[in-house]
């Protein structure tokens, strides 16, 4: 039995990997990444880490685009309902790698959904996404209590560090999860406020390519939406910026 693990570069695949290498052990496990040429540099040190705790190498697969790229070709800004850049950048290569080397009834596919009740509601639709294969959410034992995603994130950074492994930096700056750099599409305003706090070079480049966007499709596209007076409006990153620094001139800087 193949024991596929899909590896975010993030805490929830980690602790997923670590059940499978005590039940399974590492033998027939493969660590299957996708490279979307958008990730922080750290993701990659912790991902090396965890092959080296494993004893088993990487397997990266990549589209070659990051989602920016994807965004221009498809000409469709993502957001935090449709995501090409996942699409194209995770789900294409992956099943792409899966077809040929890891047959549909000898395969497991694992995913590291955490037992937390806003996580657990995409269960179904991931499984449904991978079909044919088999999917299992090892971190979520049906005997476990449901935690909150801050009680899931501190239990998983201190088990990393048990490991002797530091958890990857973005957590450390508050972020939730440790995907494209803090810069994805599927995140909301709180999260895009931290950036802007944060990381300030990363927030400038993110505004200046959805702008792009916006110039390219000559319509006012935008990732994020706000509501005022019960209507929806687009929320681009320019005007983000400005609300927040109106509210709060002097960032904290982490």
């Amino acid at each position: 039995m193949k024991h596929v693990i899909q590896l975010s570069g993030g805490l929830g695949s980690f602790g997923a990997a670590l059940r499978v290498a005590e039940k399974h052990g590492t033998s027939d496990m493969t660590l299957l990444i996708a490279d979307t040429k958008a990730e922080d540099e750290d993701l990659w040190r912790f991902a090396d880490d965890v092959s080296r705790l494993l004893q088993v190498p990487l397997t990266k697969v990549a589209d070659g685009r990051t989602p920016w790229e994807v965004f221009h070709d498809q000409r469709f800004l993502g957001n935090d309902r449709i995501t090409p850049c996942t699409k194209y950048l995770k789900q294409i290569p992956c099943r792409k790698w899966m077809k040929t080397n890891a047959p549909t009834d000898d395969s497991v596919v694992y995913i590291g959904i955490e037992k937390t009740k806003r996580d657990r509601a995409r269960i179904p639709a991931i499984a449904r996404n991978w079909k044919p294969w088999r999917v299992m959410f090892p971190l979520c034992n049906r005997w476990e209590p449901e935690l909150t995603k801050e009680e899931s994130k501190a239990r998983l950074m201190a088990l990393s560090r048990w490991y002797g492994i530091e958890p990857p930096r973005l957590y450390a700056l508050g972020y939730e999860h440790n995907n494209c750099a803090g810069l994805c599409v599927r995140a909301g305003q709180k999260q895009w406020k931290l950036t802007l706090d944060v990381q300030p070079e990363r927030f400038a480049f993110a505004e200046a390519q959805e702008q792009s966007m916006r110039d390219l499709l000559g319509k006012p596209v935008s990732m994020l939406r706000q509501r005022r007076d019960g209507v929806t409006y687009p929320l681009p990153l320019t005007e983000l910026r400005r609300q927040h620094q109106a509210t709060d001139p002097c960032p904290s800087v982490a």
